[in-house]
Parts: structure tokens; C-alpha cells; sequence
């Protein structure tokens, strides 16, 4: 007797393998919308209905859907390609970012009755997004329209929607694995046991016996090379502490061998069966105690490796002082000192780490390694491959689809080496996908900081000295530790106008988990601790915290001074902080308080009603601010080029580097681009993230989509349309180019008009190709502002918070696409909720991920996440394109000092660890005789 199931109204007779989920049965067949996302049936990416009913096919066991109806995404819209209502509601509420997790959003809402519709937060409990907040969601599933029409010309400001929206609520956006790729093998990783040890022997004759095992990796195989996993366009930025495989190991999760097979099950059962010895060295989790002398050394290497200090585990350092600190705290009339902690924090993208490559033969002839990666960085990944295997960037490509969430997590080459090694040996496709699990022990994590900050300031409120020690724990290894660490003293202290600075910071190995590229880049962290310390000084000077502030900030055009070390090409181009401020100022005022009151008594405002809605009686209602500035962009060089052409049919080619991975920088090139060119962005195609059709981008990091590649595309795009209006003006015979204008569809020149097709094929026949270049170096760089408030509620019987409103002010200059940057700042706002409350990657003694699951590692959900007011300043910035500025990162770094003075006015207590969870702030309470 036959298996039979049916999948989008189509007969499938193939019998799942025993064990087989109904998710891998699904992608083995085509059907690439189903995600993987968890492996656990937390997150909902793979949901898909079963005779109309939604599961999670990543449990589902696929041997159970014979005889039955399954529907993916891809069977959503009718017979004629008509789409679900469903669909086209996400569609024209832009109800997504990445979209790797909208297919199961679909996939939920189309089945929901009244009743589920009434109650979101119940009915999407297994669903989760990373990227939107849940704001686009909810307005998708209430039919709310956000998008626009396309019209001709100005492009710019317009909510005008994703190029790739229609594919990604159809489930056929292509991410990283949604390809078939014939003959490939499978990898998997042994990982270590120990935080640190030296591998003694390593025995893989019984892997090689597995059937279907093609090869095993361990450090005998891999390059002597030693290179940073950090992805900059300077490598010099990163210490090189990394070896491909290492015969010594410090952390426990580092790879130990790579076993490549014929699938998945072979090569685990292939690391199952490595024998390692190992020889067990002394270890140290704690930054303090590994600098400490005789500690355990974590790295032993030489200074062309980069390291500050190896002997006292110290990766990176930076000190400096600015007048002196001590005659600053001595002029002060209140000195308020305090040591705040960060912990660890997972990107926790939905599309976990993982590459794909192969050989292909190139245009020359020549045989050379495709890698397709989920990356932020495809040239800084090519170049790092080519330094690391010795080979030329003509023997080597790398290319991104579509990425499925990134946060920085993706500025790193974490897979493709040893993926790339694999197939350099085999000369076989490859694959390594990394499982959830592994994203939380195998890849990297936000920095965990211990932050001492004292302060000094007069009885008027005016500074007098601001001091802060910081010490990040970068984990076993440096990537990104250093930046990260120079980054976090930067704006967070130059901010604030103070006679006297002082920093001591350092970045520090231990035997742990690395840390690496997170969104705001070590900023958050320091915002917290200084943003908290001045509403402290505030209520101790009994000033109104935004007087506080107002009287101490920065001012438009003032030179920027941090004690750690100034950075030339960095400038306040343009001014909003004043302007984020009185946002913040309004919304007080709304709800009757005043900013700040009662400043300093600390008893909490009295439960009752405004516009945060009812508060149950006992409960105690505070309000707080936090504030921050940014650069837009990175220090040392942020390049990227562009070509922008006309093509035959009379439409445009955009070729950019950066990578789309829900950041919106593919809405906006086509929008500076239509502007420049007065036509329609549906008359410009894109190609991107690839090394063989774009030219050189550093990588989509540092808020430099926008500001850096959208400015390299504004370039190309204005010297074309120059170069159309110089042709067509010599091609009708028009006195000159200045009698002429573009049109969409054409150029019109003094009362005649050519079409560009014609102005094409004319070109073509003189020999010229209608194409233009555009470059930028990412300098100088201008900043941006962010302003976050929270009003919330406090039940002191059992820690519970309920935030009554939150409201986000943005300084991003002229906003490119409101509907977007919008999305961009609801969505920073929830994940640093998410830090703020309860994300936690917590170790154990011995440094083991004890969270290496969604499911004990909480993220936001829908009924976490309140709608976030957000309100665009009147700004435009002389440096980014268009006046634009960045705001991918920014609205990340206010929220937790905002939501900890809020806590600090409801309770009298100032919370100085994160994260603020619900047990932590009843103990704090009980402990304070306020439970």
C-alpha cells in the first residue's frame, strides 16, 4: 500500500523517514516557505495547516499527515495567484521586516475566528517576531494600511512598500538554505565539554565508519593561520585569537571536529563517535578575577596577534582623563556613586548561522568556491576566506539571499570557514545549519559589562565631573571586543557637557560563551549605568530630571569630548536632542505629572487613570526618562560603491553590496534612486549582497545602509541621470541638456521626447553604455538622537510591571521612509525591552549555556510588547543622503535607563542590574519593606 499526503492540493507518495518531522518532509520538497526556526516548537516559523488546522511542523511527526491536507504559504493564494486577504493585509500594512517569520504569521491569522481575533496576545502565544515589535502585525491583522502607491519623482518620505513584500507573503523570498542543491552533504559539529583544555589525541577511525560519513575535520586539517571571526573593514580592528580548528579549546561549545555526511543523522552519529583526550586547564569565568594576577591565561600569544595584555587577559583597553576628575568631585555639592550590570543577551535571530557552498565554473572558465551565507558581510567574508586559504578574490564568491534577522550577529564568519574548508577537501556541495541550540553556545552573544560610574554635580544641577569604569566580558575569544568596548565610552560620556571626564575601560577574556556585534555596538550598556546616574543626580539636586539634562547635553554644533579618545571625522551635522526632549515633555504634561515629580521622594505617584489607562488600587505608577546619541556609522572607513544603469526596456539597474535582512535599505535605495531619476521605484530593479554582480560594501552594520550605501547609490544615481540628460540633449539636437527633464518613461528636451528604450538603443549604437558609478567612505559622520519615556505601574505584592505608555522620540533627519524607519524603532524598542525585562544567557560555574533553548530563554512575545508612540524630529542631516540619518540601532540604547528611572519613580528603589525581572523587583521591594 502506497503514502499518500497531499501538500497544496498535490499528491506526494514519497514515505517520510522514520522520525522524519513534517517540516524537513516539507522543505525536502520544495516547499522553502515552511522555516526553521527552533527546532522546538516555540517560535511558529514552520506553521502550516493540517485539514485547516495550524500546527507547528517542526514537531509534527511527518509519518502523521498521510491521508491528509497539508497547506504551506505557498498555498494561501488561489488557483489564479490571487492572494489570501490574509496576504494582502500583511502586504499593505507592511506587517513584516526580515520576514522569516511572517510565512507562520500567515499561517496563524487565516484560521482565526472572531473570538481568537478579540484576544492577539492568546492567539499568536506561538508565535514570535524578532524584528517589527508586533505593531505592523496587529495592524496587518487589522487591516490598518500603511503603504502608498508608487507615483512618479520625489520618493523619498513616502511610506512606500518592501520590493520584495509580494514574495515574502508568498513564501517565496528565498533565504539562505531555500535552495536545491544536487549531491549535497551534511555537517555537523563536536563541540567541547570543557572550558578549557588541550586536545591530547582525537581519534576518528569509528566516524569514518559510519556509513555515509565522507570525511572528518579536526585541528590536524585546519590552516596554522590565526584570524578574527569579527568582520570589519579593517581587520586590524580585531585581535587574531582564532585558529579554524584548535588542538586547545576555551570555552565549553567551541568546535572540536567537523564530520561532513550524506545527512544530518550520519554526521551526528559520525561526532558521536570521535574519541578526544583531553587535558584539563585552569579556567576563569569572571572578567575581575581574570585579571587578576595569576589567573588563567586564556590566550598565550604574541603581540602580532594583537592582544593588549594576554598575560592579565585584557584584549583591548582605553584610559584618558580630561582636566582632573578629583577637582571636579571636589567642586560638586552632590556626588552620587554606582556600579550597574548588563548581562549576556542572544540576537536570537529567527534564521539561525549557517552557509552553503559549492563549486562552479566562472565566466573565465576557472573552477572557484560559491558560498552562500546568512551574512551581513558578504566581501568582508570573501576576503577572510581568501587571507585565511591563501587563495585570490577571483577564486572565490560569497553571496547572501535574503537574511533572516541579524542585530549584528551576522558581522562575523562563524560558519563559512569551515564549510568552505569541507568542500576545498570533498569538492562536494556542503552545508552547516546551525540548530538553535547551537546558536546560543556556538555563536556569540551581546557583552556583558560591569559599569562603575561616580558623578559630580552643583546644587543648580550642573556638572562638574563624570568618571566611568567599564570592564566587558568578551568571552574566549576578542572579535569585536575591543570596538565594542572604545564604542561604549564614546557618545554615552560625550553627551554630556562635564569640565572633567575621566575612563578607565577594558575589554576581558575568560573561558566563556564570546561575545560579538550587537545592536548599539556597547552603547546600551553605558547608557544604562550614565542615564541612571544622572536622573539620580537630579533627584539629589531636587532638579526636574529634563532640566537636569537640558542644562548639562550637548548643543548643536558644540565639539564632541570623550575622555577615551576624540574622533576626528565625527560631527553634530544637524540637532534634535532639544526637540526629543520636549517630545518627552508633552507626554508628561498629557498625564498631569510633572517631569520627574515627586523628584526625590521616591513614594511612587498614586494608582488612578490617564492616558497608560486604569491602575489596579495599591499599585504604585512611576515615569522616567533615558536619552542617547550615536554616531551614524562606524569610525576608520565604511565604504561602499554603486553602479546605477539604464537598461533596454527603458527601466533602471541598482548593483549594491549591502545585504537585506529586514533593514529596509532595498526600499530606500530604489526611493533615493526613483527621485534622482524622476521615475518609479517599480521601474528599478536590484541586485545585491552578491561579490560577482556588486562592487565592494564593508557589510550591512554600523546603521550604515542608509548613510553610507544609500549615499554611494544617491551619487550613482545623480551622475546618471547627468549623463541621460548630456545624451538625449545631443541625440534631439537640444541647445542644451538644461532644456531638458526626465521623465519616467522618457527624457523631454525642448518640446520633443525620446523614450529612455530609444535613448538606449541610441547609446548603444554610438558605443556608450548609460551607466554611472557612486562611492562613499563613511566620513566624516554625523550623529543621531534618541529619547525614550515609559510611564508604568508597580504591584509591590508581586513585581509584576505593567508599562501604561511608551513613548520614542527620533532624530534621524530626513526620514527616507517613515512606514519603515517606524518599524525600525518599534522594533529596537521591543528587543531592548526584551534585555530589560528578562533575556538572560546565564552560565553556569563552569560557563555552560544553561538557556540554550527559546523555551527557557524568554523572549518578547505579542502580550509583552506595548504599542510604542513614535514621534520623527524636524531635522535634516548635510552629510547622509537626502538629509537622512541612520536609526537602525539607536532606539535600542534609552529604553532601559527610561524604563529603570521609571521603576526608580514608582518605588524609590534604583535597580542597577539588569535584567529587571519580576522576582528580582518583589525581592528589592520586600527587602525595602514596600511588598
Amino acid at each position: 500500500m502506497s503514502y499518500g499526503i497531499h501538500i497544496n492540493g498535490r499528491p506526494f507518495e514519497d514515505e517520510p523517514r522514520a522520525g522524519q518531522c513534517l517540516r524537513t518532509y516539507l522543505r525536502e520538497r520544495g516547499w522553502f516557505g515552511v522555516k526553521k526556526g527552533c527546532d522546538a516548537g516555540d517560535c511558529g516559523a514552520c506553521t502550516v495547516h493540517i485539514d485547516g488546522e495550524p500546527v507547528h511542523s517542526c514537531i509534527y511527526p511527518a509519518v502523521r499527515a498521510e491521508g491528509r491536507a497539508v497547506t504551506t504559504v505557498e498555498g494561501l493564494a488561489d488557483e489564479d495567484g490571487e492572494l489570501h486577504p490574509v496576504q494582502q493585509k500583511f502586504l499593505d500594512a507592511q506587517g513584516f521586516q526580515c520576514g522569516f517569520c511572517t510565512a507562520g504569521y500567515l499561517m496563524t491569522t487565516a484560521v482565526l475566528d472572531a473570538e481568537q481575533l478579540a484576544d492577539l496576545p492568546r492567539a499568536f502565544k506561538g508565535n514570535i517576531c524578532r524584528c517589527t515589535g508586533y505593531r505592523a502585525i496587529e495592524d496587518a491583522v487589522r487591516g490598518v494600511r500603511h503603504t502608498e502607491e508608487p507615483g512618479a519623482g520625489r520618493a523619498a518620505g513616502r511610506n512606500l512598500g518592501a520590493p520584495a513584500g509580494p514574495q515574502v507573503v508568498t513564501g517565496t523570498a528565498r533565504y539562505t538554505f531555500d535552495l536545491d542543491v544536487p549531491g549535497l552533504l551534511h555537517m555537523k559539529l563536536l563541540r567541547s565539554p570543557h572550558p578549557h583544555a588541550r586536545i591530547v589525541a582525537i581519534d576518528t577511525a569509528a566516524a569514518l565508519r559510519v556509513p555515509g560519513v565522507h570525511l572528518v575535520l579536526t585541528h590536524h586539517d585546519a590552516p596554522e593561520r590565526l584570524y578574527s571571526t569579527a568582520r570589519h573593514e579593517h581587520p586590524t580592528e580585531d585581535p587574531d585569537d582564532t585558529r579554524l580548528l584548535d588542538d586547545t579549546v576555551r570555552y565549553i561549545g567551541q568546535r572540536v571536529a567537523a564530520v561532513v555526511a550524506d545527512s544530518e543523522a550520519a554526521a551526528e552519529e559520525g561526532c558521536r563517535r570521535i574519541e578526544v583526550t583531553y587535558e584539563q586547564l585552569p579556567y576563569v569565568t569572571d572578567p575581575e578575577e581574570a585579571m587578576a594576577p595569576g589567573a588563567p591565561v586564556v590566550h598565550d600569544k604574541g603581540p602580532e596577534s594583537r592582544i593588549a595584555r594576554p598575560e592579565n587577559n585584557v584584549v583591548g583597553e582605553v584610559h584618558g582623563e580630561i582636566g582632573s576628575v578629583e577637582e571636579g568631585f571636589a567642586s560638586a555639592d552632590v556626588v552620587y556613586e554606582e556600579t550597574f550590570r548588563t548581562q549576556r543577551v542572544q540576537h536570537a535571530s529567527l534564521e539561525t548561522h549557517g552557509a552553503v557552498a559549492w563549486y562552479e565554473t566562472g565566466e573565465d572558465g576557472e573552477e572557484r568556491l560559491t558560498v552562500r551565507s546568512s551574512t551581513q558581510t558578504p566581501f568582508l567574508t570573501r576576503r577572510a576566506l581568501c587571507a585565511l586559504f591563501d587563495l585570490e578574490l577571483k577564486q572565490v564568491r560569497v553571496l547572501a539571499g535574503r537574511v533572516g534577522g541579524g542585530f549584528g550577529g551576522k558581522q562575523e564568519m562563524i560558519v563559512e570557514d569551515i564549510v568552505a574548508l569541507a568542500v576545498m577537501r570533498l569538492l562536494r556541495p556542503v552545508k552547516l545549519e546551525y540548530t538553535r541550540a547551537e546558536q546560543f553556545y556556538g555563536a556569540t552573544t551581546r557583552h556583558p559589562f560591569t559599569i562603575g560610574v561616580r558623578a559630580g554635580a552643583r546644587s543648580d544641577g550642573t556638572l562638574t565631573a563624570l568618571q566611568v569604569r567599564v570592564v566587558s566580558n568578551t568571552g574566549a575569544y576578542g572579535n569585536h571586543g575591543p570596538a565594542v568596548m572604545f564604542h561604549s565610552v564614546g557618545e554615552s560620556m560625550a553627551v554630556y557637557r562635564a569640565p572633567h571626564k575621566k575612563v578607565n575601560a577594558y575589554s576581558v577574556y575568560t573561558n566563556s560563551v564570546p561575545a560579538g556585534a550587537f545592536r548599539g555596538y556597547g552603547l546600551g550598556q553605558v547608557v544604562f549605568a550614565v542615564e541612571s546616574v544622572m536622573d539620580e543626580l537630579a533627584r539629589r539636586t531636587g532638579v526636574d530630571p529634563l532640566v537636569f539634562r537640558e542644562l548639562n547635553i550637548i548643543g548643536p554644533g558644540e565639539h564632541m569630548i570623550s575622555p577615551g579618545g576624540e574622533e576626528e571625522d565625527l560631527e553634530i551635522a544637524s540637532y534634535g536632542l532639544d526637540q526629543c526632549l520636549q517630545v518627552v515633555r508633552d507626554a508628561i504634561t498629557e498625564y498631569g505629572g510633572g517631569p520627574g515629580s515627586p523628584a526625590g521622594s521616591g513614594s511612587g505617584s498614586p494608582a488612578g487613570s490617564g492616558p497608560g489607562g486604569d491602575v489596579p488600587d495599591g499599585w504604585l505608577v512611576g515615569q522616567g526618562t533615558g536619552m542617547s546619541m550615536i554616531a551614524t556609522g562606524p569610525p576608520g572607513g565604511h565604504f561602499a560603491d554603486a553602479t546605477v544603469k539604464l537598461l533596454q526596456d527603458g527601466t533602471y539597474d541598482i548593483a549594491v553590496g549591502t545585504a537585506e535582512f529586514g533593514n529596509g535599505t532595498t526600499t530606500v535605495h530604489k526611493q533615493i534612486t526613483a527621485g534622482a531619476l524622476s521615475t518609479t521605484v517599480d521601474r528599478i530593479a536590484i541586485r545585491q549582497s552578491d561579490t560577482d554582480v556588486v562592487r565592494h560594501d564593508t557589510g550591512a552594520f554600523g546603521s550604515a545602509g542608509t548613510v553610507v550605501a544609500g549615499k554611494a547609490v544617491m551619487k550613482a544615481a545623480d551622475a546618471l541621470a547627468v549623463q541621460l540628460l548630456d545624451f538625449a540633449a545631443g541625440y534631439l539636437g537640444a541647445a542644451a541638456p538644461g532644456e531638458c527633464r526626465l521623465t519616467a518613461e522618457a527624457v523631454e528636451c525642448a518640446g520633443r521626447v525620446v523614450s529612455l528604450k530609444e535613448l538606449f538603443q541610441a547609446a548603444r549604437a554610438a558605443g556608450r553604455e548609460l551607466s554611472a558609478d557612486g562611492h562613499w567612505g563613511g566620513s566624516p559622520r554625523s550623529v543621531a538622537f534618541n529619547a525614550q519615556w515609559f510611564r508604568l505601574a508597580v504591584d509591590p505584592g508581586t513585581g509584576e510591571i505593567r508599562i501604561l505608555r511608551s513613548v520614542h522620540a527620533a532624530d534621524a533627519g530626513k526620514v527616507m521612509n517613515p512606514m519603515q524607519c517606524r518599524g525600525q524603532v518599534e522594533g529596537g524598542v521591543a528587543q531592548a525591552l526584551g534585555a530589560t525585562l528578562f533575556e538572560n544567557v546565564t552560565l553556569d560555574e563552569r560557563g555552560e549555556v544553561t538557556t540554550a533553548a527559546f523555551r527557557r530563554y524568554r523572549l518578547p512575545q505579542y502580550a509583552d510588547v506595548p504599542r510604542t508612540e513614535v514621534h520623527f524630529m524636524e531635522t535634516s542631516d548635510p552629510i547622509g543622503p537626502l538629509g537622512a540619518k541612520s536609526m537602525s540601532e539607536s532606539p535600542f540604547n534609552p529604553v532601559a535607563p527610561a524604563f529603570a528611572n521609571a521603576l526608580r519613580d514608582a518605588t524609590g528603589i534604583r535597580f542597577t542590574e539588569l535584567p529587571l525581572t519580576r522576582d528580582r523587583v518583589w525581592l528589592a521591594l520586600h527587602e525595602a519593606g514596600k511588598g
